[in-house]
């Protein structure tokens, strides 16, 4: 109970969008204090045994994270150039743009005027990229650098990734670019140290012995934990048959090399002498060369975080082996939970950590309790199953799909890699490191053993398979089932079930439910998507999407980061105008992924050539034939209350001056927003001449603008802002992005002219809505957790200037 009620407390420290301070935080250990009442004097045993655990939860974890919270970087010195000494400690991987990427343990910190400020210490490790590096290689393991830092930061949207929660979690307390390297055997190389020196150079004498091998990203990645050689389609592939387990050194591996371990110890120490060896001698000898071994491949896989939780867990295990208890399979599964949250305050975090504990704990429904024995396809085929099932509302919950091709691909996969694949690797890369010679030989037999598995993944991932769609309730709901079908051992019941569970997936797989959720009132989103446009308009249950947003082939893309989890959260699935201002990456990315994935009724754009060729290049050919491209222009009303004005110069104009720009009007309020793309003072001249024949004689009550061209100088002109004079402006800009922007000279001109300023960079994605005759907006910065938006964050500091 007290190991459940810490895990508790530890969670729901993370729950929080304020971090108590640490006077508050000893606050929680009070309870405690009822531990110490004489024994006729302690009130329900239960309720105090789960405050003690609860209390010395929160404030174990608030404790960590508050000591995190105080390695700052100073705001003033983010775009500096800074020297910094320590050693790498992580494996390098390449990156886009020629860049090496890697994690940097800082050691020194020179100049004097980089004093933090009381109560905080300059970062202890940062995440950095160094470009224009085409070999991909480091100079050295312990490096004198000169950085340009920044604070850790990025897009902020209700649902999706989120680059800062990865950042915290993994403890980088900065971010940036090196300038220069050079190496400096100066620095002091602790015992962690030089782990991560031995750990880089395993990996480089993984990468030189396997080179020839034809599989030799998967092969570093089985074993030694090095995924930085897996290419964009290796990881759709596994992303697409939910196999992206099998290249993280977790569970899975650690108990391979546990069973493996065990059962061949065990018959060692049997062999030696049967009389002389008792057999609590041969538990403790088989529970020390398993932990022995268990640990060693946890250190050659990195040690990271999912090895780390794998390696509590076999010991847990195997201690309760050991000891020969005869305890529930619950209390190993809570005590491991217990002391991965102590080890780790930080694991709630990570997503692996949820869904390894519920993988664990559907298997520990499944079998725990039943009374018969199943065979061992009967058996894989239920597991499998039955932890499709109960991750399913897990997944969804974290805003990713569960796929169907999972069922069929780790059906086959899990024991093929099991095994066949792993001890093949295992004992090959022994052999190797043994003879060298035998090189030639082995190397085969690892293409081979990888390419089945391989191959298979490649065709089930080509297949077309069902989506299987529905909101969280209805996926937990018959996920329940599903377990209880499998757990409950009355025939009728399990037959109803499976029927109902049959006829569910039938009707999730046919044709989808195209209408939308109903809104009342006008609802505009502005997402973040970074240095990029992407807004949402909708009322009743039509959707009109402007722009999508950034794209960097193979890094990043806000359709798939940002837009899908966000529209799929709200219930979206057609959306009946995509308004694609212009065809420049930065407002048109993913547009082929937008097109796969959702019914689209009509694309309008100011130039409508450039982005079918964008289309045609990117879009299955099904659907490009039913999406009608088409010219910018005109105006319609969307509702009886909302009406649409599209515009564009009619002067043959490309690229910035050829946006769409978008006027909406809520007839009832006379609340007005303009979405101009990225037009320049030119063409902001041409749009008010045009304005004033169409929309002049109807004065807005309210006028909200999306500052053009992200509020560059050369956009947002005198004449635009006087004659508009809107009461709120919105700037989507990246944070410190190279191009500066907005402007200072924009964002004066707007505040001299009484507007009220938001930036994506510093709100996060904004939510409009009417209440009464007035617009609220809503920052997602202000619903966010303490380690983004907190006192003295990047978020908090953000400024419009």
């Amino acid at each position: 109970m007290c190991a459940f009620a810490f895990s508790c407390g530890v969670i729901l420290l993370y729950r929080l969008t304020v971090l108590p301070p640490p006077v508050w935080l000893l606050v929680f250990t009070l309870p405690t204090l009822l531990w110490f009442l004489p024994n006729h004097l302690r009130p329900f045993t239960l309720v105090r045994v789960f405050l003690f655990g609860l209390a010395l939860g929160v404030a174990w974890s608030g404790l960590w994270a508050y000591e995190r919270l105080q390695e700052r970087l100073p705001s003033g010195f983010e775009g500096q150039k800074t020297a910094i000494a320590g050693y790498v400690c992580d494996l390098p991987q390449t990156g886009s743009f020629d860049s090496i990427r890697f994690s940097f343990c800082v050691t020194r910190w020179y100049g004097h005027s980089l004093t933090p400020a009381p109560n905080n210490t300059l970062p202890k490790k940062l995440r950095l990229a160094w470009y224009g590096q085409p070999e991909g290689a480091l100079p050295d393991h312990r490096l004198r650098l000169e950085v340009v830092l920044k604070q850790p930061h990025g897009t902020l949207n209700p649902e999706g990734f989120r680059y800062e929660d990865w950042l915290f979690r993994k403890g980088y307390r900065a971010t940036g670019s090196v300038r220069s390297a050079q190496p400096d055997p100066s620095v002091t190389c602790s015992l962690q140290c030089q782990y991560h020196r031995f750990h880089i150079r395993l990996a480089q004498w993984v990468d030189d012995q396997f080179a020839e091998a034809q599989y030799h990203p998967l092969l570093a990645s089985l074993l030694i934990g090095n995924r930085g050689h897996l290419s964009s389609r290796h990881w759709e592939v596994l992303k697409a048959t939910g196999t992206i387990h099998l290249v993280a050194i977790s569970g899975l591996h650690l108990g391979l090399v546990a069973l493996g371990t065990g059962f061949v110890v065990r018959r060692l120490l049997l062999a030696v002498s049967t009389y002389c060896l008792s057999e609590g001698f041969v538990r403790f000898g088989v529970f020390l060369a398993v932990v022995l071994c268990c640990t060693l491949y946890a250190l050659a896989a990195g040690f990271t975080v999912p090895t780390r939780r794998a390696l509590v867990m076999v010991t847990v295990g195997g201690w309760l082996l050991l000891m020969a208890r005869q305890v529930s399979a619950w209390h190993s599964i809570i005590v491991a939970l217990g002391l991965v949250l102590l080890l780790d305050p930080f694991a709630p975090l990570d997503q692996g950590f949820w869904l390894s504990f519920g993988a664990v704990s559907v298997l520990v429904c499944v079998f725990a309790g039943r009374l018969g024995g199943t065979g061992w396809l009967a058996g894989l085929v239920l597991a499998q199953g039955a932890v499709f099932a109960g991750l399913w509302p897990i997944l969804e919950g974290m805003g990713q799909g569960q796929p169907v091709a999972g069922l069929l691909a780790n059906v086959l996969a899990i024991p093929w890699v099991s095994l066949v694949v792993m001890p093949t690797l295992i004992a090959g890369g022994l052999a190797v490191a043994l003879f060298p010679g035998l090189s030639g030989l082995i190397i085969p037999a690892m293409d081979g053993v990888l390419g089945v598995i391989w191959s298979f993944l490649a065709w089930v991932a080509g297949i077309r398979w069902p989506d299987l769609g529905g909101t969280l309730p209805e996926i937990a709901g018959l996920a329940l089932l599903v377990m209880l079908v499998i757990t409950v051992p009355i025939r009728l019941f399990r037959a109803a079930g499976a029927v109902f569970v049959l006829a569910w997936v039938v009707l999730a797989s046919g044709p989808s439910d195209t209408g939308n959720p109903r809104v009342s009132s006008p609802e505009v989103r502005i997402w973040d998507v970074g240095q990029g446009l992407s807004a949402m308009l909708r009322i009743g249950d039509k959707v009109v999407l402007y722009d999508t947003g950034p794209e960097v082939e193979g890094v990043f893309s806000a359709v798939e980061s940002v837009l899908l989890p966000n529209l799929r959260a709200l219930g979206i699935r057609r959306i009946d105008t995509l308004v694609i201002s212009h065809a420049d990456n930065d407002h048109s990315g993913g547009i082929g992924v937008l097109v796969d994935a959702y019914d689209i009724g009509r694309i309008l754009t100011g130039e409508p050539e450039a982005v079918r060729e964008k289309l045609e290049r990117h879009t299955k050919d099904q659907k490009l034939k039913s999406v009608q491209v088409q010219s910018c222009g005109g105006g319609e009303s969307l509702t009886s209350e909302l009406s649409l004005y599209f515009w564009q110069a009619n002067d043959g104009l490309t690229g910035n001056d050829a946006s769409c720009v978008l006027t909406a009007r809520h007839e009832t309020s006379g609340i007005e927003w303009i979405f101009p793309g990225d037009i320049s003072a030119a063409t902001e001249s041409l749009y008010l001449q045009a304005r004033e024949s169409t929309l002049a004689a109807k004065r807005p009550a309210e006028l909200v603008m999306i500052a053009p061209h992200h509020g560059s100088k050369t956009s947002s002109s005198i004449a635009w802002v006087s004659a508009l004079n809107p009461d709120k402006v919105v700037y989507t800009a990246g944070y410190r992005h190279r191009y500066g922007h907005p402007h200072p000279d924009i964002t004066a001109r707007y505040r001299a002219a009484g507007a009220e300023a938001f930036n994506t960079a510093c709100s996060g994605a904004l939510t409009m809505t009417i209440t009464g005759d007035t617009i609220k907006i809503e920052e997602t910065r202000n619903q966010s957790a303490f380690w983004i938006s907190g006192p003295g964050q990047a978020r908090d500091q953000c400024k419009i200037l």
